[in-house]
């Protein structure tokens, strides 16, 4: 199954338990950008539209690109009083978008899934002169308060590491470092690519679960959603023994990472 598709699962769910973003992040695009209603955006990869309302409000004419059928569905409802706004059914990299037409193109945390060589260039074409690109993800963590947590819950993955690999979860000592490293990252993609006036900073903001709420965010993400159902079964019981164990509260520090660039 190819991963991409697993999101489309469970659209309700994913609404409901990933996160949205920082106001200041939107304001900073928003500045950036000079973006107003008589502009045009591409959001590359809706999902269930957790960074397009502040956009949808600007006014601004906003077209959404969604390769899940049900999440493209679910966000044309969410967004249904909005007359701005065209959310089209189909995979970015094969969609065939009229070029120079975008003063805005931006993604949240979905553009990983397509290959920079493809993607970026076709970014720079769908941009008018002066167009902006903003990629943006959200990385979550456990607070380094509840390190003790983060180790039951590390110990969980390390038994079920035949099934994640490079998924699991990482030293939260180094969590840190490892942002900055993607950061840095993105920002020599932009310089590649000969973006101008490229800003690259990160955001933080906290979310609270129990065990149960924690079980259900796990299960929106492709590696937990694709495991067999046994397997998922028993992992899911023993993080939800670990938390609960614990106190059954867990603390998770979200990392967002925003790259922009304008084209010349």
């Amino acid at each position: 199954m190819d991963l991409r598709l697993t999101f489309n699962t469970n659209p309700k769910n994913y609404d409901e338990l990933r996160p949205t973003y920082v106001s200041k992040m939107f304001d900073d695009i928003i500045e950036y950008s000079s973006l107003d209603k008589e502009m045009v955006a591409l959001e590359i990869g809706i999902g269930t539209g957790q960074a397009s309302l502040p956009f949808l409000k600007r006014g601004c004419h906003l077209t959404a690109v969604e390769l899940g059928t049900d999440l493209a569905e679910f966000s044309r409802k969410k967004f249904k009083m909005y007359e701005n706004i065209n959310i089209i059914n189909d995979d970015f990299e094969h969609i065939d978008l009229t070029e120079k037409s975008y003063d805005l193109i931006y993604s949240a945390t979905a553009f990983h899934w397509i290959p920079i060589k493809l993607g970026v260039p076709k970014v720079k074409r769908l941009l008018k002169s002066g167009g902006v690109f903003a990629w943006l993800s959200n990385h979550p963590c456990p607070s380094k308060e509840h390190l003790e947590i983060h180790n039951a819950l590390q110990r969980v993955y390390h038994k079920y590491g035949e099934y994640f690999g490079n998924n699991a979860l990482h030293d939260i000592k180094s969590i840190d470092d490892i942002n900055e490293v993607k950061l840095m990252d993105r920002k020599n993609i932009f310089d590649t690519y000969d973006f101008e006036n490229i800003v690259y900073q990160s955001y933080q903001s906290t979310r609270t679960f129990n065990a149960d709420e924690y079980c259900k965010l796990l299960c929106t993400y492709s590696g937990h959603i694709n495991l067999p159902e046994e397997i998922k079964s028993s992992f899911l019981k023993d993080i939800r023994d670990a938390i609960f164990s614990l106190g059954d509260e867990l603390i998770i520090n979200d990392t967002i990472l925003l790259v922009m660039g304008r084209i010349s």
